[in-house]
């Protein structure tokens, strides 16, 4: 599967005469809590010539594929990526912290983390977490039985939203394994059974509705959404100057 993914980048760069910068994973295998059918997403970041950026109109910015039985392939301009870091995009920040790369120019990554203290907005990134965590407690996680890959999205959402109210001032990690160090320890035996189960299920199986996690999730949810008027409001220097020197390096 790496070697299709090497192959796929590098169609990419021939086809739309770009070059891609970074690549990674993006969803569950990097998380933490794969299914042995997860697929694999892959996000990237790419550049075109110089010339394509001396017009008047700007061009497309993104390129996405439809996602076949085993990759999810989608990547973003360098000039949109920059911007959306200049925006605290929880999803960017996920990549840029990815533990499995699939390619990279050498320091690429390096550059654009060096940037992330400048760039983090905690208020930004609780809403983001918040949006997803929302959609397990009001309609995912709400019947009897749940999908287990639903709960794990879930889970990870409340503890990303919990790091942020904790640690406001740090991005928080992209793995799970990390981020569960806040989980309270009398769900550690419940996580623990359905970590097991997910890693040998497949991406639709269900489970009884563990109501000690749902539960909890919904307490995180509701205090989530109280924190975030409260939360510290960053006042760091302009990122702009630096991202501009960012975006004029890689061309």
């Amino acid at each position: 599967m790496h070697a299709r993914i090497q192959t796929a980048l590098t169609q990419l760069e021939a086809t739309h005469n770009i070059r891609v910068l970074y690549a990674c994973e993006s969803g569950s295998r990097a998380w933490g809590f794969p299914s042995p059918d997860s697929d694999y997403d892959v996000r990237f970041i790419y550049c075109h010539a110089a010339d394509w950026y001396l017009t008047l109109d700007d061009g497309p910015d993104t390129l996405s594929f439809p996602v076949d039985d085993e990759l999810d392939l989608g990547g973003w301009e360098l000039r949109k990526t920059l911007k959306l870091l200049r925006g605290s995009n929880a999803a960017l920040l996920e990549w840029l912290q990815s533990p499995v790369v699939y390619r990279e120019a050498a320091g690429f990554r390096a550059a654009l983390q060096a940037l992330l203290p400048a760039c983090w907005n905690p208020r930004a990134g609780l809403h983001h977490y918040l949006g997803q965590l929302r959609r397990g407690v009001e309609e995912d996680l709400t019947g009897e039985q749940v999908r287990l890959k639903r709960l794990f999205y879930a889970l990870r959402s409340a503890l990303a939203a919990r790091w942020i109210q904790r640690y406001p001032d740090q991005v928080p990690p992209m793995e799970f394994a990390q981020l569960r160090a806040l989980l309270p320890p009398d769900l550690n035996d419940a996580v623990n059974a359905l970590l097991a189960r997910k890693a040998t299920a497949d991406e639709k199986t269900t489970v009884p509705q563990p109501a000690a996690l749902v539960a909890y999730l919904q307490q995180e949810y509701d205090t989530a959404q109280i924190a975030r008027a409260t939360l510290p409001v960053p006042h760091q220097p302009n990122p702009t100057p630096a991202l501009d020197s960012v975006f004029r390096a890689w061309l």
